[in-house]
């Protein structure tokens, strides 16, 4: 059996390609309108995690903050001790190559880049100038110069522990009522303290300042993130728009202009898409 189509129906149904490309707008709009609220929905999440990062590296950062604060502070009493014993009696100087010759930490190499956006950090620039400077810098870059930091103060406390065997053998081989010679022990010891802690805290603030780059990066990607997934919205608006119009269409049997301005709309959001995700 043969099934008619009827006339009334066959009539109000476009004969052309673009007639029909029209008819199928609804569901193409809807297709469009629901991968741009999945995009929309996507970039929001990635800056929510980009924001969660960027809050455990700032926790990162403190610790480190802290650490610097301590042995600054540490380093600076010892200092102030040696120069007060040092100035009410006096004190003979222990020769020994481990503690005469106290190491330096080896400097970290480092992306130019890096460096720059670092030295806008420690001469506490302007965000917006650090933040210039950071855009560029890609996160392999940045994770990698951190881990050089990390292994030079690895490597200075390898440097520091003969010094600290030597002071514990002195004191250890150090004659009973023997003051003069304790206190030139203890002089040795705080004079050696001050500048270990210095070094120390130097290496620490300098770990800080990297944690505190990536946490201006994680910021600065998940603005970058919030704003596409507003922009996704939109466009997932204008094919929702899309669809309503063209579902008007439908119920105004009025196909021809309505549907053209549906179809409009979503090319627009298929464009509009394409540019944020490519361009922003």
């Amino acid at each position: 059996m043969k099934t008619k189509v009827p006339e009334q129906l066959a009539a109000e149904v476009p004969q052309t390609k673009w007639g029909k490309t029209l008819l199928a707008t609804p569901v193409i709009m809807t297709v469009i309108a629901t991968l741009l609220a999945g995009l929309a929905s996507s970039e929001m999440t990635k800056a929510q995690y980009d924001r969660a990062l960027g809050a455990q590296l700032q926790s990162k950062a403190g610790d480190q903050w802290a650490y610097f604060q301590a042995k600054k502070l540490r380093g600076a009493m010892q200092r102030n001790s040696f120069d007060l014993l040092t100035a009410t009696t006096d004190i003979r100087t222990i020769e020994n190559p481990a503690l005469t010759k106290i190491p330096v930490p080896a400097a970290a190499s480092m992306d130019s880049k890096v460096k720059a956006a670092l030295e806008a950090i420690e001469n506490q620039k302007p965000e917006t100038e650090i933040t210039g400077l950071l855009k560029p810098v890609d996160d392999e870059s940045l994770a990698a110069a951190l881990q050089a930091v990390k292994d030079n103060a690895l490597a200075f406390d390898t440097l520091t522990a003969p010094a600290n065997q030597v002071l514990d053998q002195l004191e250890k081989s150090l004659p009973s009522g023997d003051k003069a010679a304790a206190r030139d022990l203890t002089a040795a010891r705080m004079r050696y303290n001050a500048v270990r802690y210095e070094a120390e805290a130097r290496l620490n603030q300098t770990i800080a300042s990297f944690y505190e780059l990536q946490v201006r990066k994680a910021n600065i990607s998940a603005e970058r993130h919030h704003k596409r997934s507003g922009k996704f919205f939109f466009g997932m608006l204008a094919a929702q728009a899309a669809v309503i119009v063209s579902t008007f269409a439908i119920a105004a049997q009025k196909r021809s202009f309505l549907w053209s301005v549906a179809a409009v709309a979503g090319l627009a959001a298929i464009i509009f898409a394409i540019y944020v995700y490519l361009r922003v």
